[in-house]
């Protein structure tokens, strides 16, 4: 592994100087080169700290930081080859693109000739040759975005850190820049660690996403397994959004619990840990895993349920079906349907049963 953390915990004295506060708390990470991973979680989870404290702007106060192999525990940021992009982009007023993308070039005293060169190759990268001579004040934020990005990059780190780069942009450059820089991340192989409490970020940007949760790590995966299979509750409730079905275990067959849940036998596939006959379990269930049914008839498995609300977004319906007592949010995607069932409709609802799950015990 590449970069590693090992049993990393951090502690700060609570304010008032009276107790301490753990913000990290035993801490395990293994980053392997080329990949882009994300620390997500809540505001006060422990992420940015986790992310500073591999910068060198915070050491740990227990625990080792690796890189390549070699232990930077006690080295302070400069001697780290990391480069950070901050949330704020802190780019320098008074500087001019060329001059902001070229200061860490500059105070290395690089020869002027090199410092053309690599801040040409890396506008070109970004997309912003030919603004070179504009200010700051001149550029829009997501080009000021990319201007923090070049001149992280063009140190050429061993590591790359980001700290919610984006959540200053509005929705849908936010979202072209989310592109921008997996593009960019993959093109260079860089090893990237990249914090945010946007879960569509996480999921987008990723190849493994750490999620987070008062200093510890609930789970580390893929976006795939983490919002397919989630570890926890928090979790799976972090992650997109979710319904908790609590529902009693009938039997285990061919590696599936058959539940009595919702008025319904559900079938599932079994998680590792045994669940026995009468045991009570929550299935996770997604508000794209439930479907509306126009003709029952086919779908002997379906549930009645009434609509309490529904919500036309352009590109989905959201519902919230009330099924024997209990409200699931329910997402439609069906472009087709031009029919929005009125609150009070009685309807017949299934469940995609081979994409529920159980969470484990």
């Amino acid at each position: 592994m590449y970069l590693v953390l090992d049993n990393i915990n951090k502690t700060f004295t609570s304010r008032g100087g009276v107790g301490e506060v753990k913000a990290v708390d035993g801490v395990s990470l293994s980053i392997q080169r080329g990949d882009l991973v994300t620390l997500l979680g809540p505001s006060g989870c422990g992420k940015t700290t986790t992310l500073r404290l591999i910068a060198g702007f915070e050491f740990p106060t227990s625990g080792r930081i690796l890189l390549d192999g070699q232990a930077i525990n006690d080295l302070p940021p400069h001697k780290r080859d990391m480069s950070m992009v901050f949330q704020s982009y802190a780019i320098f007023p008074h500087l001019n693109v060329f001059e902001n993308i070229a200061y860490g070039l500059n105070v290395q005293r690089r020869p002027g000739a090199e410092i053309k060169q690599r801040v040409a190759r890396v506008l070109e990268l970004v997309e912003l040759t030919g603004l070179e001579n504009r200010a700051p004040n001149q550029l829009s934020g997501g080009q000021q975005q990319r201007v923090a990005l070049a001149r992280a990059l063009i140190m050429e780190p061993k590591v790359l850190l980001m700290d919610e780069p984006l959540s200053n942009l509005d929705a849908k450059l936010r979202e072209q820049m989310r592109t921008e820089i997996r593009r960019i991340q993959k093109r260079l192989g860089i090893t990237s660690v990249y914090v945010t409490h946007d879960q569509v970020e996480a999921m987008t940007l990723s190849d493994q996403v750490v999620v987070m949760n008062q200093g510890k790590i609930e789970q580390i995966g893929p976006p795939t397994e983490i919002y397919r299979r989630p570890a926890t509750r928090f979790v799976a409730d972090f992650i997109g959004r979710a319904n908790f079905v609590e529902a009693t275990v009938r039997e285990r067959r061919d590696g599936l619990l058959v539940l009595d849940a919702l008025g319904a036998a559900l079938t599932a596939p079994a998680p590792v840990a045994p669940f026995r006959p009468g045991e009570t379990a929550t299935l996770v269930i997604r508000p794209e895993m439930i479907e509306l049914v126009d003709d029952a008839a086919r779908h002997p498995q379906s549930v009645a349920g009434i609509i309490r609300r529904a919500a036309y977004l352009g590109n989905v319906i959201e519902y919230d079906v009330e099924v024997a007592g209990q409200l699931l949010a329910l997402v439609e995607r069906d472009p087709r349907r031009a029919e929005i069932y009125p609150e009070g409709q009685a309807v017949k609802v299934r469940f995609l049963e081979d994409c529920l799950y159980v969470l484990p015990k």
